[in-house]
């Protein structure tokens, strides 16, 4: 049996408002097919355009099969690599960020520009054409600071996204951001159980206490709830008359969706205290309390903007039973550690929230591998989210499959 149709039959064994079969959260022929599907075909998130402001400033990540390099270009442009030298394959730029000249593979001193033309290869002879050699480009698009990379031969239309995402984020200013904070945590958990633990906060009351003093759960954004909530409506048209975008809007297949929901009484921020964490505005609405506005993009993007910071959390897949989950905490650029703002307030509530989400999927995985594992239902008012996160998946992975 192919992996295709392993993975297809397995897909569609899946119940209705069920969890997946236990084979989708770890089978390395699952995971082969989860890569060249999903991971090889679909635009993934690969951070931020102030990481890389100035000419030679790059960022690295690993897509799946494919190592990959962002660099910013001596003309200002913002161009993927693949990151593997046209020589014999080593990595050309081997740490996670950096600022060069010219990439130079460490392996036999190739030496290409910032735009991937192959300037330099010693001892290849005069028969050798340079211009034939030059680094392979890789898909990149920007919205409002935020790369995306895509490494198949053909891309998805990024437009829809593009247009739809913009409105939302562009009030805060990410433009004029930086990156605070960086944690990287590798999960021994499916890519899949990382997303899932994310979609929902049924857990949260009993496994999130720091996140509980400003986090609430809306039932209405969910979907549950009577979406003609009065309070939540009053919260909208608040934010909405100040020209923050808040009622939920998301693709057509489910990929990416964006609202606003109000945080827990009196709290303006994801804080042990719910205060502000840094001093600075993000935004120019004027409101002083504008909750928190969620995005999400399957299968490697949730984000949270709040007043005084936001949050990118960017998902990338190790293996069949292992995740790198980074998350960044993004503040205005003229913010001054100390000063500004305290580092240990800003990061308390989501390194603990993240390292508990940790023991969780880590925990699930080990459940779900064992062969006693039958998927269980999920609750019509708590697991809608997560619910749908598996309906998308299914649902693409079918089409895939079956194209």
């Amino acid at each position: 049996m192919t992996h295709q149709i392993q993975t297809l039959e397995l897909v569609q064994q899946r119940k209705p408002r069920h969890a997946l079969p236990r084979e989708l959260y770890g089978d390395p022929s699952v995971y082969r097919e989860d890569l060249e599907q999903l991971w090889h075909k679909e635009w993934i998130f690969a951070g931020h355009t102030f990481e890389l402001e100035k000419p030679g400033q790059y960022l690295t990540l690993q897509i799946g099969d494919y190592p990959i390099v962002v660099v910013r270009g001596a003309d200002g442009e913002l161009r993927a690599f693949h990151n593997a030298c046209r020589h014999r394959g080593s990595k050309v730029c081997q740490e996670a960020s950096g600022k060069a000249a010219k990439l130079v593979c460490p392996y036999h001193k190739w030496t290409f520009d910032l735009d991937g033309k192959l300037l330099f290869a010693g001892n290849m002879g005069s028969d050798f054409n340079t211009r034939d050699y030059g680094l392979k480009p890789a898909h990149c698009e920007v919205v409002e600071s935020y790369i995306f990379v895509c490494v198949a031969e053909t891309a998805p239309d990024f437009e829809p996204f593009r247009q739809a995402v913009t409105p939302f984020i562009a009030p805060h200013g990410l433009d004029n951001c930086k990156v605070a904070f960086e944690s990287n945590l590798i999960e021994k958990g499916n890519w899949k159980l990382v997303f899932e633990n994310n979609r929902e906060c049924f857990h949260c009351d009993g496994a999130h206490p720091e996140l509980m003093n400003s986090f609430v759960e809306n039932l209405s954004v969910a979907g549950v709830a009577d979406s003609e909530d009065p309070e939540l409506e009053a919260f909208w048209d608040r934010c909405e008359a100040a020209g923050l975008p808040s009622r939920m809007a998301m693709g057509e297949t489910g990929q990416y969706r964006m609202t606003r929901i109000p945080l827990s009484s009196k709290a303006v921020s994801y804080t042990m205290d719910g205060k502000p964490a840094v001093s600075r505005r993000l935004d120019q609405s004027g409101v002083e309390n504008i909750g928190a506005l969620l995005y999400f993009h399957y299968p490697n993007t949730w984000n949270h903007f709040l007043g005084d910071h936001a949050l990118s959390f960017r998902v990338l897949p190790l293996g069949p039973t292992e995740t790198l989950v980074t998350t960044k905490w993004l503040v205005p650029k003229d913010a001054q550690e100390g000063i500004d703002y305290d580092l240990d307030h800003l990061t308390r509530v989501w390194l603990a929230t993240n390292d508990q989400d940790r023991k969780l999927v880590e925990a699930t995985q080990a459940g779900v591998t064992s062969p006693a594992y039958e998927p269980g239902p999920y609750s019509d008012l708590a697991e809608n989210g997560v619910c749908q996160f598996d309906d998308w998946y299914c649902e693409t992975m079918r089409q895939k499959l079956t194209d």
